[in-house]
């Protein structure tokens, strides 16, 4: 039996690294990454994958989710508290992904790190996959996970974005280590 088409809505949220497009059902969010060129094309592949057209709008878990990112910009988020929909995910990507969530907010480990994390010692690039499809960038926070030589590496093809993802959480860390509001 083919997959059920699922209705969704989508809405651009304006962040320091430009729009993330957060994409939800009404009980919970679907995808949500920043948007480096036409939106439009992310949408596309959406449709492909959701068998359906998100419409533009937003659903309380997008909305929740739009002011949890604004708090993590901040300096005032260190975890993310929204559902989240796993349709888009399987088998071990799903069980990479769950492991890098524990990976602690302004730290970072390895993909062979969070192969082990996830249950499978040898799939280091297989984490690598997951990290670079993941459907919830920043909110699964892929960019906490680094190459075994302490490089950062990529980011969808965007290394400035992990930068400053992995500097902003320092920074935050920082100022909350010296008494300042965080």
């Amino acid at each position: 039996m083919p997959p059920v088409a699922v209705s969704s809505t989508y809405l651009l949220h304006p962040t320091p690294l430009g729009d993330i497009l957060i994409v939800g059902t009404p009980d919970a969010v679907i995808s949500c990454h920043p948007v480096y060129d036409d939106p439009g094309d992310d949408l596309a592949a959406l449709t492909l994958a959701l068998r359906a057209e998100p419409s533009p709008g937003a659903t309380d878990a997008a909305l929740q989710l739009a002011a949890q990112l604004d708090e993590y910009f901040a300096g005032n988020r260190t975890a993310f508290d929204v559902q989240l929909d796993w349709r888009l995910v399987r088998g071990f990507t799903r069980d990479a992904l769950e492991a890098v969530t524990r990976i602690p907010f302004g730290e970072t480990a390895g993909y062979g790190e969070v192969a082990v994390m996830a249950g499978r010692a040898r799939a280091a690039r297989a984490v690598g996959t997951a990290c670079a499809t993941t459907p919830f960038s920043i909110v699964v926070p892929v960019h906490r996970v680094i190459r075994a030589d302490g490089s950062i590496g990529e980011y969808g093809g965007h290394p400035e974005t992990k930068r400053f993802l992995l500097d902003l959480e320092s920074n935050a860390l920082e100022r909350a280590q010296t008494g300042r509001a965080v």
